[in-house]
């Protein structure tokens, strides 16, 4: 079958003069048409075929064109059925809509009708075509191979995340700002069987308390000064889904209240309202807080807490785990060398750098210093004059104090080149390994090396 880019339609008619005229009228506009005669024909062709929409006589010689509807609702959830009939049998046209059919026609029909009617299928089409595209791309997104880390404590995070996905549990993540406590949460839903629906999310601290009771659970209209229409809250959103609740322990204790009355009875009511509305929604909550300590001080409420603590684990911050930082920060190179035409790469000084760095912002500061530096870096290298200078003293101190310097001082260049030889020596000549040895550049070591043999100062 031929792929048109405006569409393949399947034409069901028995009526040789009618299928004829619609087959042109189809044609001119630029789709590619198949036709039956009869039932059978139309089903052979779906077997082998898909079309994007299906135009079907209801009455045809040898089977209903619901049998023909039905067919092709088996076979796909995006192609569309059009149902044409004749007048006296328009109630079960009506009842061909019921079974899933786009529309029907009734003869007989204009042109334009006709045009405008494939035309709304077609578009019904590619939006079906485009979110089975953004949920596999999504899913893509967050699969457990997309966090990046290969430190031991992340492993046994994946295998934590892969047994939890397929639950309706309830999940609290504990973790610093800026650990990824988010990503891991979509990594969960897009794992879990709610998959196919959208992923809610919520900061707690980002939003008033006035207003964080309206985006949780809604509202009616009059509820409150200014409410002027429906507004339906996050909770009745993310029925059926996920909803992440990002800082839960910067909850006043009186939305506490209220969130758990929703976990416990899995009910809620829209502010003003007397409706209550049964919901089936899974809750990730995460926080940087302990909130063992925060019910201590009273800040947060016992009962709450076991209701999230169903499920509980902590992501280590980026400190506690330095041996991934190449991993990402490769990572996010390559996120940057994908959207520009100049590819660049690290250099190993620059990286030692960053490895020496305590990351109070973990991943996500990682991340900003690593496109700071690809903007401010001109060529393809970059080097330690592109990464930000707080990193750079704070990495540089933490080196001086792990190094034992004497109170007449050293001679710097001269503990370079000792350090040189020796490693030169141990690799027996080789550039590669020795550079490997003194985690330098080849590039640099060569340059050093070669300077040191004109000057005599190695053989």
């Amino acid at each position: 079958m031929m792929i048109n880019n405006s569409g393949n339609i399947l034409l069901v008619e028995d009526d040789n003069n009618q299928r004829d005229i619609i087959r042109t009228i189809l044609e001119k506009e630029g789709y590619y048409v198949e036709d039956a005669d009869t039932g059978k024909k139309a089903l052979d062709l779906l077997k082998s075929n898909t079309f994007d929409v299906v135009l079907t006589d209801l009455r045809l010689p040898d089977i209903d064109g619901t049998d023909i509807l039905k067919e092709v609702k088996n076979q796909n959830k995006i192609s569309q059925v059009i149902i044409i009939t004749a007048f006296g049998s328009i109630p079960s046209a009506v009842e061909a809509t019921k079974l899933g059919a786009f529309y029907y026609l009734e003869k007989p029909f204009e042109k334009d009708q006709l045009l405008l009617v494939i035309k709304n299928a077609m578009s019904q089409v590619r939006l079906l075509k485009d979110n089975i595209m953004l949920k596999d791309q999504l899913t893509s997104k967050f699969q457990l191979d997309n966090i990046v880390g290969a430190h031991k404590r992340m492993e046994e995070l994946y295998k934590i995340v892969k047994r939890i996905a397929p639950t309706n549990s309830t999940v609290i993540i504990y973790g610093e700002s800026g650990t990824g406590k988010e990503l891991f949460a979509k990594s969960i839903h897009y794992n879990s069987p709610r998959k196919n629906k959208p992923f809610f999310a919520i900061n707690c601290a980002a939003i008033p308390e006035t207003l964080l009771e309206s985006e949780l659970f809604g509202y009616e209209k009059g509820a409150f000064t200014g409410a002027l229409t429906r507004h339906i809250g996050l909770f009745e959103q993310a029925n059926g889904s996920t909803l992440f609740l990002d800082e839960i322990g910067d909850l006043t204790l009186g939305t506490q209240a209220k969130l758990l009355r929703a976990i416990q009875e899995k009910e809620i009511r829209r502010l003003g309202g007397n409706e209550t509305i049964k919901l089936d929604v899974r809750i990730i909550a995460a926080t940087n807080k302990k909130l063992d300590e925060e019910i201590k001080k009273g800040n947060f409420r016992e009962d709450l807490y076991y209701r999230l603590n169903v499920i509980a684990f902590s992501i280590p911050p980026l400190r506690e785990r330095i041996t991934d930082i190449p991993l990402l920060a490769e990572h996010f190179l390559k996120k940057l060398n994908d959207s520009e035409k100049v590819k660049k790469t690290l250099f190993n000084d620059a990286l030692k750098l960053l490895m020496g760095y305590s990351w109070p912002g973990n991943v996500r500061q990682l991340e900003s210093i690593i496109e700071r530096a690809y903007v401010m870096c001109d060529g393809p290298i970059i080097d330690i004059e592109h990464i930000p200078e707080e990193v750079k003293q704070v990495s540089l101190k933490k080196l001086s104090h792990e190094i034992n310097i004497p109170d007449e001082g050293i001679d710097f260049e001269a503990v370079e080149k000792e350090l040189i030889k020796k490693a030169y020596i141990k690799a027996e000549g080789k550039v590669s390994v020795a550079a490997r040895l003194l985690n330098m550049s080849y590039d640099r070591l060569w340059f050093k090396l070669k300077k040191m043999k004109e000057k005599g100062e190695i053989f």
